[in-house]
């Protein structure tokens, strides 16, 4: 095995591989040709090799949301380390641990006019946990085995992206066969959480209200303790609102939040508003029970996480700094149930609300709101769902989904850029087939996702194709005009047949309702290659279908 004769690349290397960060993902260059030859010839480390610093960092991302362990992304000097910005900041917000490993150039080069040279020094300050910029030479050292250290630990303790900068002057490629520095291993604290908050202002406040709502964002599947979910589906006092996103379930809980809420007037919005708002999980997709909350505030919002409780609705009162079990162990044995109308008359109207969804299903026209009505009711069991963002989303909030299926997306900031590598790094990781559902311009947009060796066989990919932004319909304002067309819109011609042959893709489309039903059934039996299925849908009638259909289920 050879090293790098660096002593920063190999100090870097054998902290990840002392702290089992293990899966690298490295994006070609000169500057960071050290960490590349310390990393790709040790056996102990899984590596990949792709081409776009933006994917590679998202299908990073993927792998580390899978995982729940840190993954690398390595990168040479420059604009490249740029292209990691977007993913970094998904990371931030989103609670994933990525160490972004950026190669730079010496410090007397930078501003001098040297290429591939910019200022790499803190460059994610607003979006990064910790920046450990290490310095070359001998006498630095000790500092920058320390700095690397805490970035790793960070990472590992805080669930969060790290940068660790580090310059190499040339010659670049210079290989040892004997390791030549052993940097101390200073281990993450990883001691069991205690949580050892009074809790008895909080249960008296609990114990003495009828209403209160609890509202479930973005978690990992399996992450609650059943038994916490069954007793809190019990209390007639308590409403559980989730989203796809949650990955709970439950018949006591509501699952279409915008299908409940939206066609409620004020008085029932008063009706709804709770006492005390508890709230758990990462970011939250419905706008709508954004609104309501902020208009109809709860005397109390409590937020349970054990790192970090945002202010979402302007009303935030208490933060518990706890994991959710934690919490619940210490919290829910205290709790007594309260008589109340609360849940039975929410649950009332969720039956009636489902009701008129299915009446409507039968009637509406091919339009996207009746393809992902078929793609959800055809979904398989057991399968890894990632959903790209905008209308993906927000379809999905409104349709039951197999409680078998595992939901992601990307809602740290919401954004379409890296749904489909992100999705790849994930289907990667995962044992399970992987379904990816997302929109034209999502899929157009990060398409260099497909630009690697590491897709599975049972990585499906399904495009809406409404040739344009369709989702910016909804919003107000006059929509026929050559503005909204060409800079809201985005509308165009284009089809992902090509880059599903270029890319080993079995392809297949969908241009009419009849289509629909038969081939969904084939696309999913497909087990020989990754599949991907094209739907096209009109752009001019989805707005009105989705805006008629909660007019319909009110």
């Amino acid at each position: 095995m050879k090293f790098s004769n660096k002593i920063l690349s190999q100090t870097l290397v054998q902290l990840c591989l002392d702290k089992g960060i293990d899966h690298i993902v490295i994006s070609p260059g000169s500057r960071n040709a050290p960490l590349t030859l310390s990393f790709g010839e040790h056996p102990d480390f899984k590596c990949f090799s792709i081409v776009d610093e933006r994917c590679a960092a998202f299908f990073a991302l993927g792998i580390a949301q899978q995982l729940q362990k840190p993954v690398a992304v390595v990168c040479t000097s420059g604009s490249a380390l740029l292209n990691y910005y977007p993913a970094v900041a998904e990371a931030f917000y989103s609670d994933i641990p990525l160490v972004v490993i950026s190669a730079d150039r010496p410090t007397n080069y930078i501003d001098i006019g040297d290429g591939q040279t910019i200022r790499q020094e803190n460059v994610f300050e607003n979006h990064i946990l910790y920046s450990a910029n290490c310095k070359e030479g001998d006498d630095f050292q000790i500092k920058n085995e320390t700095e690397i250290n805490v970035a790793l630990n960070t990472a590992i303790e805080l669930n969060g992206p790290v940068h660790i900068n580090i310059p190499f002057s040339e010659p670049l490629y210079h290989t040892s066969e004997n390791q030549m520095v052993w940097p101390q291993n200073v281990a993450a604290r990883l001691d069991k959480e205690t949580f050892e908050e009074n809790l008895e202002p909080f249960l008296s406040k609990w114990n003495s209200s009828r209403r209160k709502m609890i509202l479930v964002g973005v978690l990992p599947p399996n992450s609650v303790e059943r038994s916490f979910v069954e007793q809190l589906a019990k209390d007639e006092s308590v409403l559980v609102l989730t989203e796809t996103t949650s990955n709970l379930h439950n018949e006591n809980f509501i699952t279409a939040i915008d299908q409940l809420i939206a066609p409620l007037t004020d008085e029932g919005f008063k009706k709804l508003q709770p006492d005390i708002l508890l709230t758990f999980g990462g970011m939250v997709v419905s706008k709508k029970i954004k609104a309501f909350l902020r208009s109809f505030p709860p005397e109390q919002h409590w937020h349970v996480d054990a790192k970090k409780a945002f202010d979402t609705y302007f009303v935030l009162t208490h933060h518990f700094k706890a994991t959710v079990n934690n919490f619940f162990l210490k919290f829910l044995p205290k709790t007594i149930s309260v008589e109340s109308d609360y849940q039975k008359h929410w649950l009332s109207t969720k039956q009636y609300r489902l009701q008129r969804h299915e009446a409507y299903e039968n009637e509406i026209p091919y339009s996207d709101f009746m393809v992902f009505c078929e793609i959800f009711h055809s979904l398989p069991e057991h399968i890894q769902l990632q959903l790209s963002n905008s209308a993906t989303i927000r379809y999905a909030q409104l349709f039951e989904l197999p409680p078998s299926a595992e939901v992601f997306c990307n809602r740290g900031t919401s954004g379409i850029d890296g749904s489909t590598s992100t999705a790849v790094g994930a289907a990667y990781a995962s044992k399970l087939p992987t379904v990816f559902i997302t929109g034209d311009l999502g899929f157009f947009y990060d398409s260099n996702a497909l630009w690697n060796n590491y897709i599975p066989k049972n990585f499906k990919i399904i495009v809406v194709n409404n040739n344009g932004g369709g989702i910016f319909r909804i919003l107000p304002g006059e929509k026929n005009t050559q503005l909204f067309d060409t800079y809201f819109e985005t509308k165009h011609d284009l089809s992902a047949k090509q880059l599903s042959e270029m890319y080993g893709f079995k392809y297949e489309r969908i241009h009419s309702k009849e289509d629909i039903k038969i081939t969904l059934k084939n696309f999913f039996s497909i087990k020989e290659k990754p599949a991907l299925l094209e739907i096209f849908t009109p752009s001019t009638v989805n707005d009105k279908v989705l805006l008629e259909y909660f007019k319909f289920i009110s």
